[in-house]
């Protein structure tokens, strides 16, 4: 089973604050929603991983947040490092979509010491979608 994930960011959708709804709703910058696009279009299973929130699967649903990845404490780091095993544990690969100027110290933090390593695959073009 295979999983393709990004990361958050700080661009979202302001009309949905106070309610619930999915990731391809919330968050609205262009390259999550090109990332997102191209998931649907190829029908293969997506994440997006919130500095809030963890793991956010595309069927789950979530209220609006502004959380920079500056702002993480290591206790909420730690929790977000738990999160990212425990709920991609049972993937056998997990591919993680970043942009090399975007991409912000946590998430390689994670990247680097989640027990998944043997599993996990980066790339930085959306046209690695398979």
């Amino acid at each position: 089973m295979k999983i393709y994930i990004t990361h958050c960011s700080a661009q979202k959708n302001d009309l949905v604050k106070g309610s619930a709804v999915p990731p391809d709703v919330l968050y609205t910058s262009s390259k999550i929603q090109g990332f997102i696009n191209n998931c649907k279009k190829l029908n293969v299973e997506w994440a997006i991983f919130s500095d809030l929130y963890g793991v956010i699967f595309s069927y789950e649903q979530i209220e609006w947040y502004d959380k920079h990845p500056n702002k993480v404490t290591e206790t909420e780091y730690q929790q977000l490092l738990s999160e990212f095993d425990e709920k991609l544990r049972n993937y056998s690969e997990i591919w993680f979509y970043h942009h090399p100027k975007y991409f912000h110290k946590i998430y390689k933090r994670i990247l680097d010491e989640t027990t998944l390593k043997n599993k996990l695959h980066t790339f930085t073009h959306i046209y690695e979608i398979t």
